[in-house]
């Protein structure tokens, strides 16, 4: 019996970090250059995601290429046009985590089935408390895949895609997305005015679905996500 067991547990063990799909609480998420684990944090059940830097390296000399990806586990069964995303993050860095790792940890949305297209809200906890202005003004940022990556955004509009929020690694952030045609408001641990402002996106994708997203360096954990469409 104990030799089963422990067999069982290697091959389910096995099929969550390689296998495509992974499910938590009764939502199912299809992996994309990601690798995913259902695990225990401070007692809880939660979700744990990380880049696949395997199946997907980056180039330290190439970051605008490598960055800002469709680095995700998507949410199946979900056609989001209009409505309110909510979610728990936490953001821890890894032991490999290079210099320039901030905890990289958000909310993709209007994804389409080919992951060619998509809207994502993200955050750099180590920014928000960083002892330096310029980074703790990047410690929110919007961006639209595959043409508007935040190295294009902070070029071509300075200071409208990005902002500050008080947060950190290593503890649990809720972040609440309200989305309304061209427009995002973002809330952060249940503030009642939007600590961001998206005045209009940049994709084209009017419908699609939810992902959660992490980048390099980042252990990411997700609880508690719910979606209600308008």
């Amino acid at each position: 019996m104990k030799k089963y067991t422990v067999t069982a547990l290697f091959i389910l063990f096995a099929f969550t970090l390689f296998g495509q799909n992974v499910t938590f609480k009764k939502q199912e998420f299809e992996l994309n250059k990601v690798k995913a684990s259902v695990v225990k944090l401070k007692g809880q059940e939660v979700l744990k995601v990380e880049r696949d830097l395997e199946a997907f390296p980056f180039d330290k000399n190439k970051m605008a290429s490598t960055v800002d990806e469709p680095t995700y586990a998507r949410l199946k069964g979900v056609n989001l046009e209009n409505g309110i995303i909510e979610v728990k993050v936490l953001s821890r860095l890894l032991k490999s985590a290079p210099d320039f790792a901030r905890g990289f940890i958000g909310i993709a949305f209007r994804a389409n089935d080919s992951n060619t297209s998509f809207q994502s809200i993200y955050i750099r906890p180590t920014n928000g408390r960083a002892n330096n202005q310029f980074r703790r003004n990047h410690t929110v940022q919007y961006f639209s895949y595959p043409d508007y990556k935040f190295d294009r955004l902070r070029k071509e509009f300075p200071e409208m895609f990005e902002t500050y929020a008080d947060i950190g690694l290593d503890e649990w952030i809720t972040l609440r997305l309200e989305i309304n045609d061209r427009k995002t408001y973002l809330y952060i641990n249940g503030q009642k005015n939007p600590s961001f402002i998206v005045d209009e996106m940049k994709g084209g994708n009017k419908s699609g679905s939810v992902a959660l997203w992490v980048d390099i360096g980042t252990e990411g954990y997700f609880k508690d996500l719910k979606i209600t469409k308008q």
